[in-house]
């Protein structure tokens, strides 16, 4: 009788894999540290140590300090459900609905990144491409809110009111500062932000809130 084949063992896949743990844990070693020692007392070295792995392997995978930090910006994007919020937007024309899955998604962010958002926020003001990483990252949440307040029928921003300025209030109201300010200082729990937030935005905004 004839036997079956040996499974077939997918050696490129194991390698892929390997190389997403090993990245994986680059950027969670990474986290730690700049939390623990601040950016300017964190060195590539310090996070090769951390991660387990040699110095040249932390290059290889991104390149630098700095690509560190990107790729940590873009994980805060994953663990905040940035296709939760997509899923949210495009399933609905009520732009209060819009609102809460708008600051639905910004309290996940603050929630799970708001003190490594913090880290390179300060950071960015001594260093450069840090301060282009913050800049650039406020201007995608910008174009997110550009994108839905541009899809509204005329006559739902409150009189007065143009998409711009708009855009302005929501990051007043929106952001790392007050988010901190209400958990930290006020004992505000995230869901209660979340919940002021969305109606805050619509009294601020909608002509009929």
């Amino acid at each position: 009788m004839a036997q079956d084949p040996p499974p077939r063992r997918y050696t490129s896949l194991h390698r892929t894999n390997q190389a997403h743990q090993t990245r994986a844990e680059i950027a969670a070693a990474a986290r730690r540290l700049f939390l623990e020692r601040g950016w300017a007392g964190t060195t590539v070295r310090d996070v090769a140590r951390e991660a387990g792995v040699a110095v040249p392997t932390v290059y290889a995978a991104y390149q630098n300090k700095t690509g560190l930090a990107w790729a940590l910006a873009d994980a805060a994007n994953l663990t905040a459900d940035l296709p939760r919020q997509i899923d949210e937007l495009e399933s609905t024309t009520d732009p209060r609905r819009h609102l809460a899955a708008m600051a639905a998604y910004d309290r996940r962010a603050f929630e799970t990144s708001g003190d490594l958002i913090t880290v390179l926020r300060d950071a960015g003001r001594t260093e450069p491409d840090l301060a282009d990483l913050y800049l650039r990252a406020r201007l995608g949440a910008d174009q997110t809110r550009l994108e839905v307040f541009t899809s509204w029928p005329d006559g739902t921003l409150r009189a007065g009111l143009d998409v711009p300025t708009a855009t302005d209030i929501y990051a007043a109201l929106c952001n790392i500062d007050v988010y901190t300010t209400l958990t930290a200082e006020r004992g505000w729990t995230p869901e209660r932000i979340e919940r002021w937030w969305a109606d805050a935005l619509a009294r601020e905004l909608l002509a009929s809130a």
